[in-house]
């Protein structure tokens, strides 16, 4: 059986997430944002196993960029970087807005 890869959350990522889940608890309640945390975290967990099934970034693609994949935990994009043993989270971004240049400005800072 092949090694897990280690999940590595960028700080742009935890960001990320620490903001979804505040504005749940603010806009619901934080029985909600708990909820969207433990599934969120069980699926982006799943990448130890097998990271290469998801999607390159569209966005990204369109430009040539072509070491990005992305996981969708709907409404939710996680996009990532396979680096040797390591799966790098770019971060976990609400896939309702354009993001565009903010795929493109996170990719070329890693």
């Amino acid at each position: 059986m092949a090694r897990p890869f280690e999940i590595r959350w960028s700080n742009a990522a935890q960001v990320d997430l620490e903001s979804i889940l505040r504005f749940i608890a603010d806009e619901d309640s934080a029985a909600s944002a708990k909820r969207v945390y433990q599934k969120l975290v069980a699926r982006i967990d799943s990448l130890q196993r097998h990271p290469r099934r998801c999607r390159i970034v569209p966005e990204l693609r369109n430009f040539g960029i072509l070491d990005y994949r992305e996981m969708t935990i709907p409404p939710y994009r996680v996009p990532f970087r396979i680096q040797g043993p390591h799966v790098d989270l770019l971060g976990v971004l609400d896939g309702r807005r354009d993001l565009e240049d903010l795929l493109i400005q996170r990719a070329l800072s890693l």
